[in-house]
């Protein structure tokens, strides 16, 4: 699943309530510097992956004229030139690569920032942290439809798109997340 910036916050925070209750990392100095150094690498992921994105999309439209005449798929073209530009730029658009190659680098921050111990293997803390991630891009669509429904069923019309509306699902959507055990 593709993250929006808006996702990494509660993945950061899984990461970090998944680590300290995994019974083999010591949290040395609270959860929330573990969230914010996850948060901070999947923005990072994020960000990289949309300016990928939209350099495929400048690509996509400085032939259009060309693509227009041969009849070509424009989600196709875009999907290829988006995979020859993350080729070139090593950038991972395999999901669980991603998700795997995200958990080492927040892994190795963890430790040069001294905020968590271990004395078992890195494998085992960098599985706890994949299966955050991972399990966040499962759950995420049924958290929205949940919210959705909810909003839906209330007494009066709520505007899709309104403020109104963005604040009720962002309030729902975090008590399902907290349902969950994605926020403490």
């Amino acid at each position: 699943m593709k993250f929006r910036l808006a996702h990494a916050p509660y993945i950061g925070n899984k990461i970090a309530l998944d680590l300290s209750t995994c019974g083999f990392v010591n949290v040395l100095h609270g959860l929330e510097g573990i969230a914010k150094v996850a948060q901070k690498f999947i923005e990072a992921n994020i960000q990289e992956e949309a300016n990928i994105e939209e350099k495929a999309r400048e690509i996509l439209e400085e032939n259009l004229d060309e693509i227009e005449f041969m009849r070509a798929d424009e989600h196709q073209l875009f999907w290829k030139i988006k995979q020859k530009l993350a080729e070139n730029e090593n950038f991972i658009l395999n999901f669980e690569d991603r998700y795997n190659h995200l958990a080492h680098k927040i892994l190795d921050e963890l430790f040069e920032e001294d905020l968590i111990d271990s004395a078992t293997s890195e494998t085992r803390i960098v599985n706890v942290i994949f299966k955050a991630i991972n399990s966040y891009s499962r759950i995420y669509n049924e958290v929205e439809e949940i919210v959705q429904e909810r909003i839906a069923n209330y007494k009066r019309k709520i505007v899709f798109g309104s403020e109104e509306y963005d604040l009720i699902f962002d309030k729902l959507y975090q008590e399902e997340l907290k349902k969950k055990g994605f926020l403490s």
